[in-house]
């Protein structure tokens, strides 16, 4: 659609409703259809902005976008019949709210009909201001209107088949069947191609704006194509590295892999700084090649199957492979695959892996700080609503207030800053969300860092039961029976659903810390700094299996996307140098002590501190355990009323492998079997296990510890 069209809003109505038809009967949205969709969202909210603002100087300002950014014609009686007073149309309930601070407080009843075609309006609460930064991004080009596409981020569900032996003309249609298991990673788009014996499929998130031209992308000649789920946040200084000058199809972060590749190979893993999974075929040798990002914070699954042999497959998720592969594992963090070898071989390798080096450096608290700031900063490149998923914890908490900081910079046009505003300005305040049993410590804490924060924080509870009515989902969308991931999965799977209602796509997370500065409650045990060290890195390179899983898997299964700051490239490299001494818990220093004091400014120059005490050096709390202690009692019980002490003393041989231990563990085995029955999708799963020799107990449960247990009664 040009912008010198005319538009009629009942021909857009009319597209509106059948766009929606389209979606229930399982369709995807066109480009038209977005694109109407995206023109309008601007126009409604910039026009609601301009009636209701107090400002002169803020209506003309707005009155000027418009005729810039849309100039074609609009008939005022059509917009009046769309904002009625404070009433929106409720095709917009999901993003002018987000974007513009205000609430809906309730939907009005008295639905009426324009030329047969229902009109329901919703009331809406707050100051209604349109988001400064993202306009004059927008008039600066930055956000795409029409036509290309401004995409900075695709977070998607890959599926891949390379090599098929069969007929795979006859095989797309399972193909798109086995692809679109996978379509609550990427409910925005979806596409599917057909290269010679090799067929790629894709789910598409759309994080920011429009996207004209559906994965795999491809080169000029289109003889490489990839399918990509990721984020590279160097994207800008690879291209400009680029020695060809390559055309870019679109402004996604993830088109650099294809160009990179195209000059340097399959050493193109080496220099991406971000979390992606990728598939690429290279159509001139016949070569495919598969990569994962260092840590493991998107998932990636690799199958074969006995029916076709030589057919390698791909995809982002267990669920894709079950029923096709004989043999499935979960693709290993930090590797790549390439066809022409065979092989699966390791790309990152840091000093610190070799977790029998111990490093000497020590502590520099001003790095520290910086480094993840610099973290989150590079995390925070997103033109959609987005938030900070706040438990009140001390990693959390840290993440928050660090976004906060940069949202103020951005709003104020100070250094890595992109805009001009008031730093009290609705825009310049984040969204943080949390969530718990009534009452909860998380709750409480989440609640005192919002305030100190000054974000737009959204608190949810859930109930006993909506927390166990959700588990069978949940393990379905984890794809593990392992007792604590599934444990502290259930209120972010829970919350998720709630934050991706609200139109938010984007949250950032505070997965990693406690594996990089030994923040497990067991640590205090550790008997040496060497033992300490070499527990961080085991659990490091383990993260995909536990928290990264959790963290990517719960958000996912509702088309949210979770960025984890403290899995930093370099933040790891500063971390996991540090001397092991200096982590450990000593002299009365509570876990995590240098993460807390290079956030600890009440003796510096800086009049602005972080944290309040009562949070920076608050006690750690699992997230399984902060939702509310009944949580886990109430997981126990209901595995109880589930498993006979028979079926207990039969476990070995039904289970002989990951034999479950408990009547919780058994539960959640029995319910994985009833989603994933073939016996190859076990070889994917691994166990968080506490460390018995450092005095853990059986239960993982971070309240189990004896040192929690001091802590807690102190403060009672």
């Amino acid at each position: 659609m040009s912008q010198d069209s005319h538009i009629c809003v009942y021909n857009f109505v009319t597209d509106r409703v059948s766009f929606i038809d389209n979606l229930r009967n399982g369709g995807h949205p066109g480009s038209e259809y977005e694109i109407l969709l995206n023109n309008w969202d601007w126009i409604i909210a910039l026009h609601i902005a301009c009636r209701t603002s107090k400002s002169n100087a803020l209506r003309k300002a707005y009155e000027s976008a418009i005729a810039k950014l849309f100039p074609f014609q609009i008939i005022r009686s059509h917009l009046e019949f769309y904002i009625m007073g404070m009433t929106i149309f409720p095709t917009y309930i999901v993003s002018i709210p987000v974007l513009c601070s205000v609430r809906v407080t309730e939907r009005c009843f008295d639905s009426r009909l324009w030329n047969g075609i229902p009109f329901v309006p919703y009331k809406i609460k707050g100051r209604f201001q349109f988001p400064i930064s993202l306009l004059v991004q927008k008039l600066n080009k930055q956000i795409s209107t029409c036509g290309k596409p401004i995409i900075r981020s695709v977070m998607c569900g890959i599926f891949a088949v390379f090599n098929y032996s069969g007929d795979i003309k006859a095989f797309r249609p399972r193909a798109l069947l086995l692809s679109r298991k996978l379509r609550h990673r990427g409910p925005d788009w979806s596409g599917c191609k057909i290269l010679g014996d090799h067929i790629l499929c894709h789910e598409r998130l759309a994080i920011v704006g429009l996207d004209t031209g559906a994965q795999p992308l491809y080169n000029d000649e289109e003889t490489i194509f990839l399918s990509v789920n990721g984020e590279i946040y160097n994207h800008k200084i690879l291209e400009k590295q680029l020695k060809r000058n390559p055309h870019f199809r679109t402004h996604s972060d993830c088109e650099v892999i294809l160009h990179l590749y195209e000059e340097i190979g399959e050493d193109v893993v080496n220099h991406l700084d971000g979390m992606f999974s990728f598939v690429l075929l290279d159509t001139r040798k016949n070569r495919f090649i598969a990569a994962r990002d260092p840590i493991g914070i998107t998932t990636l699954y690799q199958g074969w199957s006995s029916s076709s042999p030589g057919t390698i497959y791909f995809s982002s998720e267990l669920k894709a492979l079950n029923e096709e592969c004989d043999k499935v594992i979960a693709f290993p963090p930090g590797h790549i695959y390439d066809s022409v070898t065979g092989q699966t071989t390791r790309y990152y390798q840091p000093k610190w892996w070799n977790e029998d080096l111990i490093p000497t450096t020590p502590i520099d608290y001003t790095l520290l700080r910086e480094t993840l700031e610099k973290s989150v900063r590079k995390r925070l490149m997103s033109d959609v609503p987005y938030g900070v998923l706040l438990s009140g914890g001390l990693d959390s908490s840290l993440i928050a207030s660090i976004a906060s900081r940069e949202a103020k910079k951005l709003s104020l046009g100070i250094p890595n800053g992109r805009t001009n505003g008031d730093l009290d300005d609705q825009m310049t305040r984040i969204h943080s969300f949390s969530i718990g049993l009534p009452g909860s410590p998380d709750l409480i804490a989440a609640r005192s860092v919002a305030e100190f924060l000054k974000t737009l924080h959204h608190e949810y509870t859930f109930t006993i039961q909506e927390g166990l009515d959700a588990v069978h989902d949940i393990i379905h969308h984890l794809e593990t029976y392992d007792v604590t991931t599934i444990r502290a999965s259930t209120p972010m799977y829970l919350l998720s659903r709630k934050i991706k209602a609200m139109g938010v796509k984007m949250v950032l997370s505070g997965e990693g810390s406690d594996e990089i500065f030994g923040g497990y409650l067991y640590f205090h045990a550790a008997p040496s700094a060497k033992d300490f060290h070499k527990e961080t890195v085991s659990r490091v390179k383990n993260l995909h299996t536990a928290d990264c899983l959790r963290a990517n898997k719960s958000t996912m299964a509702w088309g949210l996307e979770a960025r984890v700051p403290f899995l930093d490239k370099d933040f790891l490299d500063v971390v996991m140098t540090i001397d092991p001494e200096e982590k450990m818990f000593k002299d009365g220093r509570m876990e995590k002590y240098i993460l807390r004091k290079a956030f600890d400014v009440s003796t510096t120059a800086d009049p602005n501190p972080y944290l309040p005490d009562s949070i920076l050096w608050r006690q750690k709390e699992q997230f399984s355990d902060g939702v509310g202690y009944g949580w886990i009692d109430s997981l126990k019980e209901a595995a109880e009323n589930h498993v006979t002490d028979e079926q207990m003393a039969t476990a070995a041989q039904r289970w002989p492998k990951d034999t479950p231990r408990t009547k919780e563990a058994y539960w959640y085995r029995e319910q994985f079997d009833s989603w994933f029955p073939q016996e190859a999708c076990t070889s994917s799963v691994e166990l968080w296990i506490p460390r018995k020799d450092w005095g853990c107990p059986e239960d993982p449960s971070g309240r189990a510890q004896l040192v929690h247990n001091a802590a807690y009664s102190k403060d009672q």
